[in-house]
């Protein structure tokens, strides 16, 4: 039996337990002995200050973050927040980027809290993310966290707001360049992120919302044509080959299918796939997440597509020996079986796709390998291509012979 993993805390559960430390010694001249805030999702959260800066007119309280057993590039970096009573005047200015006055529910709250990034946190440089352009990277829920405990303090000591309080992440920009934060247009550091205040040990689910962020992106630019690639290999297959504008993809890892229902969630029109025959070979029998711990059977699948073309038992046999889907694709170039096969799998990979998505959105896909470029593709895949790449290599790769797919 599996043993349960152990839950952690967001930066925005520290940074809001760094807000009302902060807070309270700076209305009452006194460190907290005992901090402890409770999250959106009703969890208490008791951290360490770890460090304590008082000056003239505000104070900063840091803690350290507890990821639990979620290996995020974040576990164990420094988190704090400076509070202080003077609000600057470019806030004053634009409150819609920085002023919270109402709690998640529309309720005012009891103080107007003007909250910013300072040192390590990202500001959004793009429209279709949680916060508008020009705004730091802190989400909605968190900045409600921040806020709500900056008026528990002051109603504590009875006193009066407004406040400003800036989010400090002293490795924040060294860690974001891990991150997918520069593709998602956020720049110069981390996002605060979370809806819940907890850190769940699941990496799947925080890919997946990443993916969903980024095709939002371009949802919001209004592009109504989505590309999708499984990772760098399929990026770079359209650059070197096709001259593809590589701003306009999205890599989605092994998830397919729900990447499709992404796509029809957000309203796209059509979508374009490309990748690794490796991968895309999956889809040919229904596998919607082609990590190899989900199933494997590539060689099955090319062997399948193989029966239904007639290939002879003994060819089947080696095919199902190789060890690669390059190899195997070496093996029926050899026997001049290579196209027959790769359009009878890419046949049944734009069934199951187009099943997963239910009509609701135009799938085109095409596959390749590192040998021979262009496997297979659908009939739209060209006409797709041509919205972002160079017109004139779009008529050059037509595939491994003459055809156009299907």
């Amino acid at each position: 039996m599996r043993e349960r993993l152990k839950s952690g805390f967001t930066t925005g559960s520290c940074a809001a337990a760094c807000a009302y430390a902060a807070c309270y010694t700076l209305l009452s001249g006194r460190r907290l002995k005992d901090l402890s805030i409770v999250t959106p999702a009703g969890r208490e959260y008791r951290p360490k200050l770890t460090k304590v800066l008082v000056e003239k007119g505000a104070v900063t309280c840091f803690v350290r973050k507890e990821s639990g057993d979620d290996p995020d590039a974040t576990r164990d970096m420094p988190v704090g927040v400076r509070v202080s009573r003077r609000i600057p005047d470019e806030m004053l200015a634009r409150p819609e980027l920085f002023l919270t006055s109402h709690d998640l529910e529309g309720q005012a709250l009891s103080h107007e809290v003007y909250i910013d990034g300072g040192k390590g946190v990202g500001r959004v440089t793009r429209a279709g993310l949680d916060q508008p352009v020009g705004a730091a990277a802190i989400n909605r829920v968190p900045r409600h966290m921040i806020a709500r405990e900056i008026c528990r303090a002051a109603d504590l000591l009875d006193e009066q707001g407004p406040f400003f309080a800036q989010v400090i992440l002293p490795e924040g920009e060294r860690i974001a360049r891990s991150t997918f934060n520069p593709r998602l247009g956020i720049v110069g550091g981390l996002s605060v992120l979370g809806t819940t205040g907890i850190v769940e040990p699941m990496s799947e689910k925080a890919l997946l919302d990443t993916i969903y962020v980024e095709m939002k992106q371009h949802a919001a630019l209004g592009e109504r044509v989505i590309c999708l690639t499984p990772g760098n290999y399929g990026r770079d297959f359209l650059r070197t080959s096709y001259g593809y504008d590589l701003d306009a993809s999205v890599k989605i890892s092994n998830y397919v299918g729900e990447s499709v229902d992404m796509a029809v969630d957000l309203g796209f029109e059509k979508l374009l796939l490309t990748g690794h025959i490796g991968k895309l070979v999956k889809l040919a029998g229904g596998i919607m997440n082609t990590h190899s711990r989900m199933a494997d059977c590539r060689l099955e699948l090319m062997a399948a597509a193989g029966i239904r073309q007639g290939l002879e038992e003994k060819l089947l046999r080696e095919l199902l020996n190789c060890v690669t889907t390059e190899a195997a694709c070496e093996l029926l170039q050899q026997e001049g079986k290579l196209s027959a096969v790769m359009n009878d799998l890419m046949e049944r990979i734009s069934y199951h796709l187009n099943r997963r998505a239910d009509g609701k959105i135009q799938i085109e896909v095409m596959t390749y390998a590192d040998a021979y470029g262009c496997l297979a593709r659908t009939k739209g895949v060209d006409a797709l291509l041509k919205r972002r790449a160079d017109p004139d290599r779009v008529q050059d790769h037509a595939g491994i012979e003459e055809e156009d797919g299907f």
